[in-house]
């Protein structure tokens, strides 16, 4: 079996593939101070609830954009699991995607994971909207080439700010308000998160749009991009697999 590691600034997802489906899913919090041998603890109990068994584990993909997160998910792998990892990034690893922006080094390893996921189930240009601790646009085209994006604040980054930065917003939860003109303060917030992202979501696709005059699909994707389902004008279709789907290609590629 196939285990995956996508390390994010927020979460830690690992997804196990049988070969022919993904069979489970965990997130855990990204905390760099975490040891291998915490980690290792923390998947052999869930392993052990699934009446899995650590040895059916023959593969390893990681992609982190965490380097010291990296380093402990490397260990995990050899020492825990003694499976030599394939990471994204490494000197000889197959992406499957061509890079064309200005130093192609700065990508984080989850755009291009992402985007390798899209082209093996979404035809033409893409235009790929992942919500996560960065809200990321990301263009690809139909002959596999990256050809850059945009990075905004992720949307629980912006109420943690709010809450954080000011002395008497309080911590809310991200729901749709009723009206956008609200008549309290946690309404107040949430319309402006709410609303305000489903604005950026489609005003800065209008503008790759009007700068960019191909036919593009647009896939949703990330931790909080099914809030939007249905508000979201621009964005066609709906994926949380993009990510695993990548890792697995990547393991595909390089095997």
């Amino acid at each position: 079996m196939l285990l995956v590691i996508d390390t994010g600034n927020t979460n830690t997802l690992f997804a196990i593939h049988d070969g022919d489906k993904w069979l489970v899913e965990w997130r855990i919090a990204t905390d760099a101070s975490r040891t291998a041998d915490e980690y290792a603890v923390w998947f052999y109990q869930l392993m052990s609830m699934q009446k899995m068994q650590i040895n059916d584990i023959n593969a390893c993909v990681i992609s982190s954009v965490v380097p010291q997160s990296l380093f402990n998910m490397r260990n995990l792998s050899r020492r825990h699991l003694n499976v030599e990892p394939i990471v994204v990034g490494d000197e000889g690893i197959d992406i499957g995607v061509a890079i064309d922006i200005d130093n192609p080094k700065e990508v984080g390893s989850d755009r291009l994971v992402t985007a390798l996921g899209a082209l093996q189930k979404y035809e033409g240009n893409l235009l790929i909207v992942d919500s996560g601790t960065a809200t990321t646009f990301d263009i690809i085209s139909k002959d596999k080439l990256f050809e850059g994006g945009i990075i905004a604040p992720g949307i629980n980054l912006s109420v943690r700010a709010l809450h954080e930065a000011s002395a008497q917003l309080p911590r809310i939860a991200i729901l749709k308000p009723d009206r956008v003109v609200a008549k309290n303060t946690v309404e107040a917030m949430q319309s402006g998160i709410f609303f305000g992202y489903i604005s950026l979501i489609d005003g800065l696709i209008d503008k790759i749009l009007s700068e960019d005059d191909r036919n593009f699909t647009v896939i949703g994707t990330g931790g909080v991009a099914s809030l939007f389902k249905g508000e979201a004008k621009s964005i066609q279709y709906y994926d949380s697999n993009l990510t695993i789907d990548g890792l697995l290609e990547i393991w595909r590629l390089n095997k």
